[in-house]
């Protein structure tokens, strides 16, 4: 306890593929907990550990992917890891307020690794995001250097600069940017296309 270098050395050998954080209310305009859902067990299917908070670990409980017994929904890297720590394939980090907890971990991690942040193998999504807090929620997680996906539109498509900078120029400033796919399986390759091309980046 106290440490993280078992969750690192999981990591670095590949038993872990990398962590996403999932975070984010229901919209009205898609169906509810759907992609929370869908995204998390294809998450899960490849070896991707998830940690959520507010509605999208409601949801995540209510499916049961809190439960011991979800290893079983994992790829065999990851199902070995719930085995030996007896844990759940996703973990409860506190109300959608609490991101802050994420970033200390991930904060945690990058120093541990002796990495930024941003190099890390992890991204946040907020499939099913709606509240103007999700909008300061995640800004907080891209300028600390986490790529974020939403499944959601955000309401800035009226300004073709606004949409530039959000989903590519800010990556030059705090190296991560949003994507936005509403298909939620092209989102959910992108998320694992991006956590892979960080282990490539970092040999791993």
């Amino acid at each position: 306890t106290g440490t993280t270098k078992p969750l690192l050395q999981c990591i670095t050998s590949g038993v872990l593929r990398g962590a996403v954080a999932m975070v984010g209310c229901n919209n009205p305009k898609v169906r509810p907990d759907l992609a929370h859902i869908e995204l998390m067990k294809k998450m899960l299917a490849n070896d991707i550990i998830v940690i959520a908070s507010g509605c999208s670990a409601q949801a995540a409980a209510k499916a049961g992917l809190m439960d011991k017994r979800a290893k079983d929904v994992c790829g065999d890297g990851l199902k070995r890891v719930c085995e030996l720590a007896d844990i759940p394939p996703v973990l409860h980090m506190g109300s959608c307020v609490d991101i802050s907890r994420m970033l200390v971990l991930a904060a945690t991690l990058a120093k541990d690794a002796g990495l930024r942040i941003s190099q890390l193998p992890v991204v946040g999504c907020a499939p099913e995001w709606m509240s103007e807090k999700a909008v300061s929620i995640g800004n907080y997680v891209v300028a600390t250097g986490i790529d974020t996906y939403l499944g959601v539109e955000p309401y800035v498509s009226g300004s073709t600069e606004v949409t530039g900078l959000l989903t590519n120029g800010v990556r030059d400033w705090v190296e991560a940017a949003y994507t936005v796919e509403k298909d939620i399986d092209k989102l959910g390759d992108a998320m694992l296309a991006r956590i892979e091309e960080k282990r490539a980046a970092l040999g791993v």
